[in-house]
C-alpha cells in the first residue's frame, strides 16, 4: 500500500458518492430558508456562506479520498461503485477514480471552494445570490461526476450537466455582451454534444457495452477501422469543441470576457478539462486504430492553435485590449499543448497532456482571480486604461504584493522552468520529437518547431502585459504617452446593465481597505491601492503554492498519472 491513510473500501466508496452527490443536495438546500443560527446578517450572506460550507465539505472529502488512494495501484479504478441503473439499455451507475481522474477531482473541488470563497467576499453584481450558489453547486456536481464516471451514458449526462449552469452564470451575472456570449457558448456545445452522443451510441452498440473499463480492456477488438474512424470523428469533435481546439474555439473568448470572475475561473479550470479528459479516457483506449489514423491531423490543428492564439495575443496586447480577453485567447494556445501531447500517442505525450491540464487550471484560474482583483481596485481591465498616466495600475508601486503575484502567475503561464506551466509544454514537445511508431515523424518535427515558436510568442506578449500592468510604461504610440503630465485619463465607460438593473459601482480604495481590515483607516497615500489582505490572500495562496510545488516536484503528479496512462496505451503505441 502506498497511501497516506488506509480506509476500508466501503468508506472510500461512500467518500466518492459524497463528493459527487453532495453539491446537488447543497444546491437544493440553498433554495430553502437558512436555519436559525446560520442566517448571518442577511439572507444574501447566509446563502453565500452556505456555498462556502458545502464546497468546503466537498473539498475535505476529496482530499480524504486522495489521501486514501493507493498510488501503487494507480492504474486501476478505486473507490468503485457499480450498480444496475437502466437494465434495458445496459447502462450502469459506475463510478471510480484512478491516477488520471483523481488529480482532476481534486482540482475541481479546490476551484469550486475558492470560487465560493471569492463570491462570499465579493458577490458578482446581478440577481439574488441564491440562484448563483445553486448553479455553482450544480456545475460542480456535474464536473465531479464527469471525472468519476465509468459508463459512457453516465459520462455523457454528467458532461452535459454543466452546460445550463454555465450558461446562466454568463448570461445573468456577466458583463457587457453576456447574452450573445452565453448563447454562442450553448450553440457550440450543443452541436458538439449531439455529435458526441451519436458517437457513443455507435461505439457502445458495436462493442456491446457502455462500460468504459471494458472498452479500454478490449482495445478496439471487434471494431473495424471504418467504425473506429467514425467514432473518433463524432466523439472527438464534441470533445474538441469543449477543449476548445482551433478552429472550433470561437465561443471561448467572448464567454470568458463576459463571464463574472468565478465563471471565468470555472470555465478555464474545470470545463475545458472535460474535453481533453474525454479524449484520453474514452478515445485512446477504446478506438486505438481510429485515433492513430487521425492523430497527425489533431497535432496539426493543435500547433496551429498554439501559434495563431499567440499572434492574436501579441496583437491584442499592443493594442491595449482587455486582460480577460488576452487570457481567454491564451487558453487556446495552452490547450493546444495538451492536444499536441495527446496526438503523439506516447506515454510521455499523454502524461504531458494530463500535467498541462492541471497546470493550466491552477495558473489560468489564478490569473482570472487576479484580473478580477485589478478591476476591483482600478475599475477596468483594459490595458490602455491601466497604463494611462495618472490613472494607471502601476502595481509594483501602488500594490506591490498584488503586482508580484500577477508577475509570478504570468511567468508560470509562459512556461518558466521551476513553475508548473513548464513541464506540460516541455514534455509535449519532447514527445513530438519521438511520436508513437507508425506516425509520420517529419510532420511531428514540424509540429515541434511550431510549438517552440508559440512559446516564444507567448513569452513576448506576457512580458509586455506584465510591464504595462505592473510598471505602467505605455508604448510610444499609445495616446497615454502623449497626454500632458498630470492629466487623468477619462473615466471608464458606464457600467453594463444586468438583468436586475445597473451593475453595482466599482468599490473605492477606501471601501476595499475597510473590507479587508474592518475599522482600519484607509492608507494616507492616495496613490496607493490596497494590497490583498488575509481574506483575499486565502483565495490566491493555494493556487500559487501548488503552481510552485508542481513546478519543483513534477513527480508528485506524474507518479499518479503514468501507471494509468501505461495501462491505457498498449493498443495505441504498439
Amino acid at each position: 500500500m502506498s497511501a497516506v491513510i488506509t480506509l476500508d473500501d466501503s468508506v472510500t466508496r461512500l467518500l466518492l458518492a459524497v463528493v459527487v452527490a453532495l453539491p446537488l443536495v447543497g444546491a437544493a438546500t440553498a433554495l430553502l430558508p437558512a436555519p436559525p443560527g446560520l442566517r448571518g446578517r442577511s439572507p444574501e450572506q447566509a446563502v453565500l456562506r452556505h456555498g462556502v460550507v458545502v464546497t468546503g465539505v466537498v473539498l475535505a472529502a476529496t482530499l480524504l479520498l486522495a489521501a486514501s488512494f493507493d498510488r501503487d495501484a494507480a492504474a486501476r479504478p478505486q473507490a468503485v461503485t457499480d450498480l444496475e441503473w437502466i437494465p434495458a439499455l445496459g447502462v450502469r451507475l459506475h463510478l471510480g477514480v484512478d491516477g488520471i481522474s483523481l488529480p482532476l477531482l481534486v482540482l475541481t473541488a479546490l476551484l469550486g471552494f475558492l470560487c465560493a470563497l471569492h463570491a462570499y467576499r465579493r458577490p458578482p453584481a446581478g440577481p439574488h445570490p441564491t440562484a448563483l450558489v445553486a448553479l455553482l453547486l450544480v456545475l460542480l456536481s456535474g464536473a465531479l461526476a464527469t471525472f468519476a464516471a465509468l459508463d459512457l451514458i453516465l459520462f455523457f449526462l454528467a458532461f452535459e450537466m454543466v452546460l445550463i449552469p454555465m450558461y446562466f452564470l454568463i448570461a445573468r451575472w456577466g458583463g457587457g455582451g453576456s447574452g450573445p456570449a452565453a448563447r454562442r457558448f450553448v450553440v457550440y456545445t450543443l452541436v458538439g454534444s449531439v455529435l458526441m452522443l451519436l458517437g457513443f451510441l455507435l461505439l457502445g452498440g458495436r462493442a456491446g457495452t457502455f462500460d468504459m473499463t471494458a472498452l479500454a480492456a478490449a482495445q478496439g477488438e471487434g471494431l473495424g477501422r471504418g467504425v473506429q474512424i467514425l467514432v473518433v470523428l463524432a466523439v472527438g469533435l464534441g470533445f474538441a469543441i469543449k477543449t476548445p481546439m482551433w478552429p472550433l474555439h470561437g465561443w471561448l473568448p467572448p464567454a470568458h470576457t463576459a463571464a463574472p470572475t468565478i465563471g471565468s475561473v470555472l470555465l478555464a479550470g474545470v470545463l475545458l478539462k472535460t474535453g481533453t479528459y474525454g479524449l484520453v479516457r474514452v478515445l485512446l483506449p477504446a478506438v486505438p486504430e481510429g485515433t492513430a489514423a487521425l492523430a497527425p491531423w489533431l497535432g496539426a490543428l493543435a500547433v496551429t492553435g498554439i501559434v495563431y492564439s499567440s499572434l492574436v495575443c501579441l496583437d491584442l496586447v499592443r493594442g491595449g485590449a482587455d486582460l480577460k480577453l488576452l487570457i481567454a485567447w491564451s487558453s487556446v494556445g495552452h490547450m493546444g499543448f495538451v492536444l499536441l501531447g495527446i496526438a503523439t500517442l506516447t506515454p510521455t505525450g499523454v502524461n504531458a497532456a494530463l500535467f498541462a491540464n492541471i497546470a493550466h487550471g491552477l495558473i489560468t484560474g489564478l490569473l482570472f482571480l487576479l484580473v478580477g482583483a485589478i478591476r476591483e481596485r482600478t475599475g477596468t481591465t483594459r490595458l490602455d486604461e491601466l497604463t494611462a498616466r495618472g490613472s494607471g495600475a502601476r502595481l509594483y508601486g501602488r500594490a506591490p504584493r498584488l503586482g508580484a503575484l500577477f508577475a509570478f502567475t504570468a511567468m508560470a503561464s509562459l512556461g518558466l522552468p521551476g513553475l508548473a506551466g513548464f513541464w506540460g509544454e516541455f514534455l509535449a514537445m519532447l514527445a513530438a520529437y519521438d511520436p508513437a511508431p507508425g506516425l509520420p515523424r517529419p510532420a511531428y518535427l514540424v509540429f515541434l518547431a511550431l510549438a517552440g515558436l508559440g512559446t516564444l510568442l507567448t513569452a513576448a506578449w506576457l512580458l509586455i502585459a506584465v510591464r504595462r500592468v505592473c510598471a505602467g510604461d505605455p508604448p510610444p504610440d499609445s495616446p497615454a504617452a502623449t497626454e500632458p503630465a498630470g492629466v487623468v485619463a477619462a473615466a471608464p465607460a458606464a457600467l453594463p446593465r444586468t438583468p436586475a438593473g445597473p451593475a453595482a459601482p466599482e468599490p473605492t480604495t477606501a471601501d476595499l481597505a475597510a473590507a479587508e481590515a474592518p475599522g482600519a483607516a484607509p492608507a494616507a497615500d492616495p496613490d496607493r491601492l490596497p494590497d490583498p489582505g488575509v481574506a483575499e490572500s486565502a483565495v490566491y495562496a493555494p493556487l500559487a503554492a501548488l503552481t510552485l510545488l508542481l513546478g519543483l516536484w513534477p513527480a508528485l503528479l506524474l507518479g499518479l498519472t503514468d501507471p494509468a496512462v501505461q495501462a491505457l496505451l498498449p493498443g495505441v503505441a504498439r
